[in-house]
């Protein structure tokens, strides 16, 4: 259920210069006529805070400096070198410290900012006039007039003619004093437009607009048309393709099936071995973040568990940290409940003992998200956090904000020092080019180039990308797998025939990843992601280096193959599919969670060199489409709705731009967990 999409605040900055603010470097210059900083006579630049669409030819004048605005100033703390060190020397399975983890107040006191540096930031930004509103361990934000940010940051700030209307930005890259450059990660928040993130699921019925799959059977409506197929919802619950669509129109192949119903926590955690494993995640502690709340989650997640057969929450188990009264944007982000309960059911359901705490962010706002992963970061709430969102990094309007990439980067390193895990969805819109975008049901509109996503590509997170699983028979043992992404065909009011023609289908769905031209290829890529995939961007731009390839690792979460979610909608219960890396990002989270009962509780922290070590053997799936002969094409058929018969050819496998095969790839990343073979190789590291 994507959320609304408005234009974004991104900046004008090349790949390299977003990666060279990553690192935490400062451009040395200080731009020609820039306003001089209070108390300074010297000033360090912030590359691509000046975005990208707030041309010379669009300037239409200064903002007068009256005008009240806003800025977050991002803290860089102490010893940024130092923290990215010793995150890599805790999670790398061949460092002799690896696994000699920090505590939440260990990793403030060696690595936070110093109430010096709190105070000299404060003292620059108050001394050009600005009022501080909000102030945590990561950031100092300010309001104040135009005039005073202009004053305090060395920058104009001026209105500039866009696609979206009139909007204002600095009108060029802000600075800061020479002696705070160290102090200071990044501004935000200097435009007035909105940068979000959004949700990476889709649910079986918004996707159809009509009808929702489901294991409940519907009385007939009307008469069947010509191709004789059933009126009520059909789906294939006894294995993979263990019901032939009779009836339908020739399609992919012959003896098309249904597509399978939903599958449920109980089913997943067979299929992946979890059940044999006798692993529940007792132990660990699991967070989830998305935006906003439920209000009901809990007793939604225990019927739901109840429903099929397994168990509620115990006392205690389940938490919130939610902050309605600063619930903001909502009107913008749109109804993220689907996506809570996706996450929570997920992670209850494939781990079933472990702690579940859900952080709710004010808002879908990179900002609010960032605050609500400083939470778990600050207070240790959580071993695993899943992330279900994400965005496009360069678009029609310019590139992402740097500084938000860095302040999510700070604290993925803050929390890999802590041991914590982070999980994230790689995307539904494949390589999320503007050809995919211009079908795909849950791509970014405004994409101007094929790309990984954020924060998906960050090098501190584990990519989760999308399979179609495919389960082997009536016992319900892992089949096979193939990527996932669909191509889809509607049945013809008549009943006769497909639009568009089979082999004609256009793109709907897909699992997302590829490789980034903003990140270098961190180190445990090495030796597993081969150079003929590292050195070419997603967008085909040829790099001398190696580069960050994503996803990671991959579970089920096609649209064909869904998933079941249940939760409480305007006051009544109901259940339906769900699909995207929404549902994989959780599965692997309680995956980590079940791997750390395994272990004897003992954490794994950042979990990609131990990931990468195991490439290869038998601890992953290796997911190849080619290698996959089971049928790709299924009938989904939703029954009668409004008088008409609503049913749909897919066939699976069939990503954009993103192919599964033999080791590594961009669609599925070094595979997907293999039972008890995952879990016994993970018990203890296997290089140190």
């Amino acid at each position: 259920m994507p959320a609304a999409r408005t234009l974004r605040t991104r900046a004008a900055v090349a790949a390299p210069a977003v990666a060279a603010l990553i690192l935490g470097t400062l451009a040395a210059a200080t731009p020609a006529g820039a306003a001089t900083p209070v108390n300074e006579q010297a000033a360090k630049e912030l590359p691509g805070s000046h975005p990208a669409w707030a041309t010379a030819q669009a300037d239409a004048g200064a903002v007068a400096d009256s005008t009240q605005s806003t800025a977050r100033v991002y803290l860089a703390g102490q010893n940024s070198a130092g923290l990215a060190a010793l995150a890599k020397a805790v999670s790398d399975v061949n460092s002799p410290d690896y696994g000699k983890f920090l505590s939440a107040d260990e990793a403030k006191t060696k690595f936070g900012a110093t109430p010096a540096q709190v105070k000299a930031v404060t003292a620059w930004l108050t001394g050009a006039g600005l009022k501080v509103t909000d102030q945590t361990a990561h950031y100092v934000e300010v309001s104040g007039t135009t005039g005073q940010l202009a004053k305090a940051f060395g920058a104009p700030i001026h209105s500039y003619r866009t696609a979206d209307g009139t909007h204002r930005a600095p009108a060029r890259d802000v600075v800061v004093p020479a002696a705070l450059a160290g102090s200071v990660l990044g501004v935000a928040n200097l435009t007035d437009v909105q940068h979000k993130a959004v949700s990476q699921a889709v649910s079986v019925k918004d996707a159809e607009q009509a009808g929702a799959q489901s294991r409940a059977a519907a009385a007939p409506e009307a008469a069947k048309p010509d191709a004789g197929l059933p009126t009520v919802p059909t789906c294939s619950d006894n294995g993979y393709a263990s019901k032939i669509a009779k009836g339908a129109p020739a399609g992919y192949e012959k003896n098309e099936p249904f597509a399978p119903c939903s599958y449920t926590p109980t089913q997943l955690r067979k299929a992946y071995g979890i059940s044999d494993a006798k692993v529940t995640g007792k132990g660990a502690r699991i967070a989830i973040i998305d935006a906003y709340a439920l209000g009901t989650m809990e007793q939604d997640a225990n019927h739901f568990a109840q429903l099929h057969g397994d168990k509620p929450f115990a006392k205690g188990q389940y938490s919130e940290v939610v902050t309605k009264d600063k619930w903001n944007h909502q009107s913008d982000c749109g109804d993220w409940s689907g996506e809570e309960a996706l996450d929570v059911e997920m992670a209850h359901g494939l781990a079933p003992d472990a702690k579940v705490v859900y952080v709710g962010a004010d808002s879908c706002l990179d900002g609010d998200l960032n605050a609500a992963l400083a939470k778990v970061v600050d207070g240790h709430l959580a071993d695993i956090v899943s992330n279900s969102w994400g965005e496009i990094m360069h678009g029609k309007s310019g590139d992402l904000d740097p500084a938000v990439i860095a302040a999510d980067n700070q604290l993925f390193e803050l929390g890999a020092v802590e041991g914590i895990s982070f999980t994230v969805s790689s995307g539904d819109c494949g390589n999320d080019s503007p050809q995919a975008a211009a079908t795909g049901i849950n791509c970014e509109k405004e994409t101007n180039q094929a790309q990984a996503q954020w924060p998906s590509s960050s090098p501190w997170v584990t990519s989760v990308g999308g399979t179609a699983l495919e389960l082997a028979d009536k016992t319900g043992k892992y089949g096979h797998e193939v990527s996932m992404g669909d191509v889809r065909s509607v049945l013809s009011d008549d009943g006769k025939s497909w639009t568009p023609k089979p082999g004609t289908g256009t793109f709907y769905f897909g699992g997302g990843g590829g490789v980034s031209k903003d990140f270098q290829q961190p180190w445990y890529q090495k030796g597993v992601v081969p150079k003929s995939v590292s050195m070419t961007a997603a967008d085909g731009t040829k790099s001398l280096t190696p580069l960050r390839a994503t996803p990671d690792v991959a579970m089920s979460g096609d649209l064909v193959a869904a998933t079941l979610v249940g939760y409480t909608d305007k006051g009544a219960y109901s259940e339906g599919g769900y699909g995207g890396t929404s549902v994989s990002a959780p599965e692997y989270a309680a995956i980590l969670a079940d791997t750390i009962q395994e272990r004897g509780g003992r954490a794994i922290g950042f979990a990609n060199p131990a990931i990468y070590d195991r490439a290869g053997t038998k601890a992953f799936h290796d997911v190849n489409d080619a290698a996959v002969r089971t049928p790709r094409g299924n009938v989904v058929d939703l029954g009668m709705v409004g008088g008409s018969l609503k049913v749909r050819l897919y066939k699976i496998g069939a990503d954009y731009g993103l192919t599964a095969k033999k080791g590594y790839d961009t669609a599925t990343g070094v595979g997907t967990p293999n039972g008890a073979d995952y879990f016994k190789s993970f018990k203890l590291p296997r290089k140190n």
